[in-house]
């Protein structure tokens, strides 16, 4: 193993804090967020040993009774670090470890029931397990279904049952959540379960837009709350800070380490790995902290717990670490083809090899930036504005992502409205009586992925040459 002295940064540093984000397209509505003070005085996350949850017949004989034989113990101890292998691994650690012990999306008995996976279509992994959850045992006997870990939405399950961390995630969230609604409402009336819905909504509605679709959901009965969760196919998610009608595309964090903006509106500036460690723990514990149009930074109830900073820093490692699965797609006659394609269209001027993404940002449309913005191609970009408008994520912005990876991705463009490469490419998605193969809107509703003309206009030969480049890469 390398030699290798952690230098674990302060995450909750003051200055960090309020500089490593953009400002919104509404200036004096950018989050203020928490003090380093009452930051650190929510307490760490004890992150206790997990075990793999099998699917439904794959379970090992006897692997219940095991469970409940097993001895608690704590998985993360910062102490015994002393390489950056070790350092990965415990990232690795924090990445699959739960964050909730409650039922968010699915409960314990769902997941025993083949019926329920056959339904909503959960991918299942060569070894026969379920990636996105674990079992916990803080107590011996006592076996706890955790969830809401990182792994939750940031891994992918390949049609051959590769596992892939840090890909785009195709857990079918949104889907599983309805099914929890459907079973709640059985269980505690139709009228209960809408009240906590809305009560949930409330925190993507931005009060200072006139007309703000977030607000949609206090008028939704619970069919069309189910529907709109529906809709919403595996890869995108309605997730903290971004919208329940609005939801983006998850993103790839393979080759994390490499982008200087993170989120679709590349609302983080990533300058160090103390900003990928900042954004780990607001997205996932501190965010409900966070104040619009307001200068007071005091919490009403602070998060039950957050990461440690040697936490964040392991995980942080770990994502830097990850690399792509094997690529199945070699370079052919049809891809070099298209490589020419790809330099003819001049597609590289945003998607700049080697990394495939010339790391700026592009104006979405109804959004002028400031004179003095920098990393900005000029002009816009033509697509959905809304999400970079209308959401707390929303900069004004759309970052120009890496084409890296497409080949095991999907679904595509910020909202996840193109199933594949091939609807991407399809000129008749601009047609506003098109339906989306992908993410067809809360309502489902016919309507055109409009904005990114280039390649619109190729040949069916040119084409299908550049898909197969582009799925080399």
């Amino acid at each position: 193993m390398s030699a290798f002295a952690a230098d674990v940064p302060r995450t909750w540093e003051k200055s960090a804090v309020e500089t490593f984000e953009l400002p919104l397209v509404n200036r004096n509505y950018s989050p203020v967020h928490l003090d380093d003070a009452a930051y650190y005085r929510i307490p760490e996350r004890v992150i206790y040993k997990s075990y793999p949850v099998y699917a439904p017949g794959h379970e090992p004989a006897g692997y219940r009774e095991w469970l409940r034989t097993v001895e608690p113990a704590v998985a993360f101890d910062p102490s015994h670090l002393s390489s950056l292998e070790q350092w990965a691994a415990a990232g690795e650690i924090v990445f699959n470890a739960p964050t909730s012990l409650h039922p968010v999306f699915f409960t314990a008995e769902d997941l025993r029931d083949p019926d329920y996976f056959r339904t909503i279509g959960l991918p299942i992994a060569k070894n026969g397990t379920f990636p996105f959850a674990r079992w916990v045992v803080r107590r011996k006997g006592s076996v706890e279904l955790g969830s809401m870990g990182c792994n939750m939405c940031h891994t992918r399950v390949l049609p051959d049952g590769t596992v892939v961390p840090g890909a785009q995630g195709n857990n079918p969230n949104d889907r599983e959540g309805t099914q929890l609604l459907r079973a709640s409402a059985r269980a505690i009336g139709t009228e209960k379960v809408v009240a906590q819905v809305r009560s949930f909504a409330r925190q993507f509605e931005m009060p200072w837009l006139r007309d703000d679709i977030n607000r949609l959901p206090r008028s939704m009965t619970l069919d069309e709350l189910i529907a709109a969760g529906e809709a919403i196919p595996p890869g995108v998610t309605a997730r903290a800070n971004t919208s329940m009608v609005l939801p983006p595309q998850i993103p790839d964090l393979i080759g994390v380490r490499e982008r200087r903006f993170l989120d679709h509106t590349g609302l983080i500036r990533h300058r160090s790995i103390g900003d990928l460690m900042r954004y780990s723990s607001l997205s996932q514990d501190v965010f409900p902290c966070d104040r619009y149009g307001a200068t007071n930074t005091d919490c009403p109830t602070l998060p039950a717990a957050r990461y440690s900073d040697p936490q964040l820093y392991a995980l942080a490692i770990y994502l830097y670490s990850l690399r792509p699965p094997a690529n199945p797609n070699r370079f052919d006659s049809s891809a070099a083809r298209g490589k020419k394609v790809f330099a003819r269209e001049s597609c590289g001027n945003c998607h700049t090899p080697p990394l495939y993404t010339d790391n700026q940002l592009v104006a979405a449309d109804g959004f002028e930036p400031p004179a003095d913005a920098v990393d900005l191609i000029p002009g816009h970009i033509g697509v959905d504005p809304r999400y970079a408008i209308e959401t707390h994520k929303g900069t004004g912005y759309y970052k120009i992502p890496s084409l890296k990876g497409v080949w095991y991705r999907g679904p595509f463009g910020h909202n996840g409205s193109a199933a594949t490469l091939e609807d991407w490419f399809d000129r008749a998605r601009l047609d506003p009586e098109y339906t989306p193969s992908g993410f067809k809107g809360f309502d489902g509703k016919t309507r055109s992925i409009p904005g990114h003309p280039f390649g619109l206009r190729l040949s069916s030969a040119d084409r299908k040459n550049l898909i197969a480049f582009l799925r080399t890469l």
